[in-house]
């Protein structure tokens, strides 16, 4: 049936309305929902890079801490959120990578309900202990353990924090009791008190710590030394291709418009570039940052489920 000369002229206007909106975003405050509680390595790289959004965009950029479930809560409201570039998300190791693995039903799927758009930076671990703690070494920790199965409890807050502890007792043969917690700053509060002996802890949250020389780190999960930390041991030293490492990126829902996804990547990259982020990402945060397109996002993002796959196996975690 042939289109009437006003429904002929009223297609262009049609198409051009949503192009327009997508071509001036942001025109509005964008929120980022952090599934972490305020404190950790997620909550203070997403600042830093929320603070450059604004600056560039000169739209308010809003930083939304959601913990709870290993993520899951702040996944979720995500999720439901419009997919108009407005709410993004802080991906995580936990939430893009582990949970998929460690839940029998999280309630998504990071492969189909989500898009990364960009790539903050990727790191390892700490394995810390209080500074005031008998344990001096990898090995003083491990021959106390042996000697007494069962008897330490180490803290975790996310799968970046559960499933190294997990895969070290199994491959050094000890025992130990695995105590969770919503929220980093209650594990920092509960290791000093003396509550449990030692956690796993990425390098951006607990640099603060051990610089401060409250907590005394005694190996990475890095795959080689650090250059911030040249007389710290590799896990991989003691337990050869021992490495558990992580990431920090921003992903939105899947069905945000491609123009908006394309822009929100080139703002991150340019963060992730600048030198004074670039400066603190690398040399203070121990993150290895470079700028990735949408394809190379969506391949680390698959990696990395892989990766952590094979990980949570070999921790042996049943799924909840």
């Amino acid at each position: 049936m042939p289109l009437s000369r006003r429904a002929l002229f009223a297609l262009p206007v049609l198409t051009a309305i949503p192009a327009f909106g997508q071509a001036d975003y942001p025109t509005k405050a964008i929120r980022i929902i952090v599934p972490f509680a305020p404190g950790g390595s997620g909550d203070i790289t997403s600042r830093l890079i929320g603070k450059y959004i604004e600056d560039k965009t000169g739209q308010p950029f809003v930083v939304e801490n959601k913990p709870g479930a290993n993520g899951i809560v702040g996944v979720l409201a995500v999720k439901a959120a419009a997919a108009d570039g407005y709410t993004l998300m802080l991906a995580t190791t936990s939430t893009n990578a582990a949970n998929i693995h460690m839940f029998k039903s999280p309630g998504y799927d990071p492969a189909t309900d989500f898009s990364v758009v960009g790539v903050i930076g990727s790191s390892g671990a700490f394995l810390v202990v209080p500074a005031d703690s008998p344990f001096k070494t990898l090995a003083d920790l491990l021959a106390y353990a042996k000697a007494n199965p069962g008897k330490l409890n180490f803290g975790y807050f996310n799968a970046s924090s559960q499933v190294p502890a997990e895969v070290l007792g199994k491959r050094a043969g000890v025992e130990w009791q695995a105590v969770a917690y919503k929220a980093i700053g209650n594990a920092w509060t509960d290791l000093y008190a003396g509550a449990i002996q030692f956690m796993f802890v990425d390098l951006t949250a607990g640099r603060g710590q051990v610089v401060a020389n409250k907590a005394r780190p005694l190996a990475l999960t890095l795959p080689q030394r650090s250059p911030l930390y040249p007389d710290l041991p590799t896990l991989a030293e003691s337990f050869p291709d021992f490495t558990s490492t992580g990431f920090l990126a921003v992903a939105v829902p899947k069905a945000t418009p491609l123009p908006i996804q394309e822009k929100l990547n080139a703002l991150i990259n340019e963060a992730i570039t600048s030198p004074d982020i670039k400066n603190r990402l690398v040399n203070e945060f121990a993150l290895t940052a470079k700028p990735l397109t949408l394809e190379q996002c969506a391949a680390q993002d698959r990696e990395e489920r892989t990766k952590w796959a094979e990980y949570v196996k070999i921790a042996k975690i049943e799924p909840q």
